[in-house]
């Protein structure tokens, strides 16, 4: 589909964008590069709903990529910005927001006893990591392959030759020497995390992961393996470092910690807890984070670290999601949309897997199991194209990627998953 038949202004927009920005985008997956095109710009969004400058409005399947939790533009969040914002934006001093929204992170993550905030998922997760380096005094951390986390050096590593060998950069301007001290194993693997520990625990500071891996497409720990991480970590010596940047917060009051009954030494969070501003924060075992400067010797800081505006934001968002009609409703809306999606596949006899927690979904058209990163890359990526695009022109916004998960909202309402059950019904039929 040629989408300047599509969206002419953005495609004018966007040929622009690229004479002035490094691939036209500031973030590399808005740029389309998955389903073979170009992305749209948006003029507004309101509730489940986006607008591009064409005039073209789209039911919005992704929310900022996680935090818009409540919808696009809730009066909450832009009445408590609109608010704050008139005693000032930034202060680089301390606010009372900033303790407030930490001791609301600690009382709904039973894990973390001390919280420190920062801008982005990417400083939390680095944060996190110098900490246990720090408090193991090892250098040596593991991460799953498929697993992101952010793109800092130490973790922007793809996996070696075998299960035992160390990681190689993922990405140019990475130096080998950062990535021999990231070790990667695939995901889902007691075996090949069992032989790791076997041959080099001693030297190991922190296991990294996401808790429900959501960057490679959405899969779910096998029965099991979260415990091991927990258990195997205690025995060596080493961190756990639940990455509950997506998951926290929109899965439950607890992340998925709350959900398996875990303890992780230390969490990363971000997205839901800035209502839709740039936003982190990291936190964990006390003994551990009052090794942070200015109480010990690791470093880390941020300009705008408990920003008003994301704090406020954040709480405004949180108080919301804790009424009644907060998480339960968003589980009943994952579970509408689970069930009509299920019935519409079988119907059409699609090959296909469907995973969902709460308000998170990814639909996979393979046929066969998907437990890591490997059989995220086997799907019918031809074919996801084909449903993308077709998605994309009935008024359906899904990510431009089969590698990215989907989010529901507390705005979207069950017609808006019927609508979008139909749009799927026509797509499928045509394709």
């Amino acid at each position: 589909m040629n989408p300047s038949d599509l969206y002419p202004l953005s495609s004018k927009l966007f040929a622009t964008a690229k004479e002035y920005i490094p691939g036209g985008v500031n973030s590399p997956v808005r740029a389309f590069r998955n389903v073979g095109g170009e992305p749209f710009f948006v003029r507004r969004a309101k509730g489940s709903r986006i607008e591009d400058i064409d005039g073209k409005t789209y039911i919005d399947y992704i929310g900022s990529w996680g935090p818009n939790i409540l919808g696009h533009a809730p009066a909450v969040i832009t009445n408590t910005i609109h608010e704050v914002a008139k005693d000032g934006v930034s202060f680089g001093i301390p606010n009372p927001f900033e303790v407030e929204m930490a001791r609301t992170i600690t009382e709904w993550v039973p894990s973390v006893k001390k919280v420190r905030m920062c801008n982005s998922g990417t400083e939390a997760t680095m944060s996190a990591i110098r900490l246990a380096r720090g408090f193991t005094k090892r250098d040596l951390i593991v991460k799953f392959d498929g697993c992101y986390h952010g793109h800092s050096d130490s973790l922007l590593v793809a996996a070696g030759s075998g299960a035992l060998t160390h990681g190689e950069p993922d990405s140019a301007g990475v130096p080998a020497d950062f990535a021999r001290n990231t070790l990667v194993l695939p995901y889902n693997d007691p075996e090949a995390l069992t032989n790791l520990f076997a041959a080099q625990g001693e030297r190991i500071a922190a296991i990294i992961v996401e808790s429900y891996p959501a960057n490679a497409g959405l899969v779910f720990p096998r029965p099991g393996y979260l415990e091991l991480l927990s258990r195997i970590t205690r025995e060596y010596g080493a961190l756990l470092i639940f990455d509950e940047v997506m998951t926290g917060f929109r899965l439950g009051k607890a992340g998925v910690q709350g959900i398996e009954n875990l303890t992780p030494d230390l969490s990363c969070f971000g997205k839901v807890i800035g209502g839709g501003l740039p936003v982190g924060a990291f936190g964990g075992r006390a003994d551990v984070m009052d090794l942070l400067a200015p109480l010990g010797p690791v470093y880390q800081a941020g300009t705008l670290s408990g920003n008003p505006l994301a704090m406020a934001a954040g709480l405004a968002q949180l108080r919301e999601l804790e009424k009644p009609g907060g998480y339960p409703r968003l589980e009943a809306l994952g579970a509408h949309f689970e069930a009509g999606l299920r019935k519409l596949l079988t119907e059409k006899g699609v090959p296909h897997r469907l995973n969902r927690t709460g308000s998170m979904f990814c639909l996979f058209f393979a046929d066969r199991e998907i437990v890591n990163v490997d059989d995220v890359m086997k799907q019918d990526l031809g074919f996801f194209r084909k449903f993308f695009w077709g998605c994309l022109a009935k008024g359906i916004y899904l990510a431009p990627s089969p590698y990215e998960t989907g989010f529901i909202s507390l705005a979207h309402t069950e017609a808006d998953l019927d609508d979008t059950l139909g749009v799927f019904a026509e797509v499928l039929a045509s394709i």
